[in-house]
């Protein structure tokens, strides 16, 4: 539930992933092959990888504590709740399209380690303000409202980046390994994330994901490959028809524009009930904060599953199939979150999470290979925001519309409307090509539209 369902482009959930191999001349780095073994033997991307799996344990940490801070010391209620969940998202709205035409210009590894260091400043910014006493719930919005924005370029950026470091055949198991390390980190973070608050206070566990952001700085500096060389002939396009380009060439496409749809649905949906989980489970049903940690890490146990288990299933039945089998089968489990309770009946809300989360996963390692080679390399960034900016950008309306409905009917009643609703909304993918097909495209037909 927790689990971001990502656009079509490359792009993780929540907290939450990466596209085609760009060709680059020897004297630029050219994407390597992973050697034998696989690309656990690929220095660069063991970097990307670690440093990345640490940077989201830490944001999973900060999922946990950041809520616990406004619950805690704030005494915020389920719209606030709400609120400070939208914010995060609000910047896709805003910057997702121009974002997108900047990192197709941009050097991607260098935007990233700048997205790294502001988050780390806004992420101190809350202890030190606790210890002054002087912590304010604008503060807090501020802190996810600019976190987000530095989200807006990092994680088209990471995306985009892959490529230049892995050769295409590998990206497959690229995408499973992030993905798996990543919802891994998540179940860790939230763990810790709990621990803390209950051992000591939350706004430690704040510090711990400060952190990982150096940790996934010093990864990204250590990487060796260049990026291709950027062609230094003046431009001939402006800033404006390049995002329209980007955006259309996402709209046209049958394949691109259904996943679209579909992940904006459910975006919507899992960030209106996201919003009321922490506040769910420790106003209504009762439970500790170690406790709030360890079930919400079922969320990221059933991330793991679905990254492992996506690209067997795919080969075995088909990748289109296999997309449409993860998103039908494990959504309608999702709605044994309302029934949970004390006791034993804590089991329901970790299974309602626990399998939907890998069915996202799962769908989000498939279709992230096939957009990797499906997207022209040199719209990557475009194509990747255009994507995001829809999908995303519904996550803030989603976040209010889940505080003000639990505020006004209950938070119970308002689960239920709207994982009933998740259960409805994954049948659009049946409108699209991807149910004639055994398995996805690897390039858009001849013709589709190319800028």
């Amino acid at each position: 539930m927790t689990t971001v369902e990502s656009p079509p482009a490359p792009a993780t959930g929540a907290t939450p992933a990466p596209a085609p191999a760009t060709p680059a001349s020897p004297a630029t780095g050219p994407a390597r092959k992973a050697p034998r073994g696989g690309l656990l033997r690929h220095r660069d991307f063991r970097l990307l990888w670690f440093g990345e799996t640490a940077s989201v344990m830490g944001n999973a940490i900060s999922g946990v504590t950041l809520p616990l801070v406004a619950l805690e010391l704030l005494h915020a209620g389920p719209f606030v709740m709400g609120l400070l969940s939208a914010a995060s998202w609000l910047p896709w709205l805003v910057l997702g399209l121009p974002a997108g035409a900047w990192i197709d210009r941009l050097p991607r590894r260098p935007t990233m380690v700048v997205a790294n260091l502001v988050s780390l400043v806004l992420v101190l910014s809350v202890p030190i303000a606790a210890w002054l006493e002087a912590l304010t719930l604008g503060q807090l919005v501020a802190v996810s409202l600019l976190g987000g924005a530095t989200g807006v370029f990092f994680s088209p950026a990471y995306s985009a980046y892959l490529p230049s470091i892995i050769a295409k055949e590998d990206l497959a198991e690229g995408n499973a390994k992030l993905q798996g390390s990543a919802q891994a980190a998540v179940v860790s973070g939230s763990g810790i994330g709990g621990m803390l608050t209950q051992a000591l206070t939350a706004v430690l566990g704040l510090v711990a994901d400060a952190c990982t952001f150096v940790i996934s700085t010093v990864c990204l500096l250590a990487i060796r490959t260049k990026e291709p060389a950027r062609s230094t002939e003046p431009r001939t396009t402006t800033l404006r028809e390049e995002i329209r380009a980007g955006f259309g060439f996402m709209v046209r496409d049958p394949y691109l524009r259904i996943l679209t749809v579909g992940a904006s649905i459910d975006n919507l949906l899992l960030s209106a009930g996201h919003a009321l989980l922490v506040v769910f489970l420790v106003q209504t049903v009762g439970a500790g904060p170690g406790m709030v940690g360890l079930l919400l890490a079922a969320d990221c146990l059933g991330g793991v599953l679905g990254a492992v288990v996506a690209n067997r299933v795919a080969r075995r039945v088909g990748t289109a199939r296999a997309l449409l089998l993860f998103s039908l089968g494990t959504t309608p489990f999702g709605l044994l979150i309302p029934l949970t309770g004390p006791g034993w009946a804590l089991a329901f809300f970790a299974v309602g999470l626990l399998v939907p989360a890998a069915g996202i996963v799962a769908g989000n390692v498939i279709g992230g290979a096939f957009r990797q080679g499906y997207c022209p390399p040199d719209m990557l960034g475009r194509i990747g925001t255009s994507g995001s900016f829809v999908a995303f950008g519904l996550i803030p309306l989603g976040a209010l519309t889940g505080g003000a409905l639990g505020a006004t009917i209950g938070i119970r009643e308002t689960l239920w409307i709207l994982l009933t609703a998740g259960v409805l909304g994954k049948l659009v993918l049946l409108f699209g090509p991807i149910r004639r097909s055994r398995d996805l495209p690897t390039s858009p037909a001849p013709t589709s539209p190319r800028p």
